[in-house]
């Protein structure tokens, strides 16, 4: 019995989103699983592509493996013997794009395919945005667009589309250094000034609505947030420089895509490449080398037998 399935990378938090917000882009992590009775119990994982990087971390500590767990406990299964999984990603490790979820998504998939669970793209964005602690990732990846995700207490979550303007492009820019989402996590402050947190609130509504309407004053506002941007740029080398190049050039804004080291712009359509060409000196000045990319948006994972 075999399955295989297509997840897209994403870009989470996209400023004022933080924690609730993310975004499907065009590359994707492709998975594919077998299951062989006369194999061992212990899953061998093959890892090629941009999973190459993992080496032979053990199966047990592999998001790729513990998205079978949580398919396979939520629908009271255990977990079969002789599983075979086999994946290949163009989503780069540890750069905030959402190279964990994509793993997680699709073991979980997969699993759901292999042995006829039933638990479907819903249930599975359930499962991930639990384990994660945030649905920005997982949610995009399973429906594809852009989405919004809030608890709804229980274990459940309540998911939403959110319209994208056809007048917007996104261009990530993806630096040759990896972060730790631990390490982002801590530079966050325990506590904020009150005021802070009033001027912070006004940005989620002004992404939201920036985004469906283009209008570039509201998207600037809600893309530089004030409850952790500023906190983790200063552990992004030429992060000032790449994002006042982006803006120059045309872009509305510029910030982390998830927890870095990636970043995101957003502009109109036709000033996306003149972005992408102005943000790789910007790296260059920090001595980095990067990646630019103008980044279709991506549909909703695909699964096939």
């Amino acid at each position: 019995m075999r399955a295989h399935v297509r997840v897209p990378c994403s870009t989470s938090n996209i400023g004022a989103g933080f924690d609730c917000v993310g975004m499907a882009l065009d590359r994707w992590l492709v998975a594919e699983a077998r299951l062989d009775a006369g194999a061992g119990a212990e899953p061998r994982l093959v890892r090629l592509g941009a999973l190459a990087v993992l080496g032979d971390a053990p199966a047990g500590d592999d998001l790729l493996v513990r998205g079978f767990a949580l398919a396979c406990a939520d629908a009271g299964r255990a977990m079969p013997p002789g599983l075979r999984p086999e994946d290949t990603s163009e989503i780069p490790v540890a750069r905030g794009l959402g190279s964990s979820a994509a793993a997680l998504v699709a073991r979980a998939l997969l699993d759901d395919a292999l042995l006829g669970l039933g638990l479907g793209a819903a249930r599975v964005a359930e499962l991930g945005a639990t384990e994660e602690g945030h649905p920005d990732n997982v949610a995009p990846m399973l429906f594809g667009g852009a989405v919004l995700g809030l608890p709804a207490g229980d274990g459940r979550w309540t998911f939403a589309p959110l319209p994208l303007h056809a007048d917007v492009a996104a261009v990530v820019a993806i630096p040759e250094f990896h972060t730790s989402t631990k390490a982002m996590r801590g530079a966050l402050p325990r506590e904020l000034p009150g005021g802070t947190a009033v001027r912070a609130g006004d940005r989620s509504p002004a992404l939201v609505r920036g985004r469906t309407t283009g209008d570039r004053a509201l998207q600037a506002h809600a893309l530089d947030y004030l409850l952790h941007v500023p906190f983790r740029r200063a552990l992004i080398p030429g992060y000032d420089a790449v994002v006042a190049a982006a803006t120059a050039a045309g872009a509305w804004g510029a910030t982390l895509s998830g927890a870095g080291s990636s970043l995101i712009a957003l502009a109109p359509r036709g000033r996306a490449p003149a972005v992408a060409d102005a943000v790789r000196p910007g790296w260059r000045a920090a001595g980095l080398a990067a990646e630019v990319w103008v980044a279709p948006v991506a549909t909703a994972a695909q699964v096939g037998g």
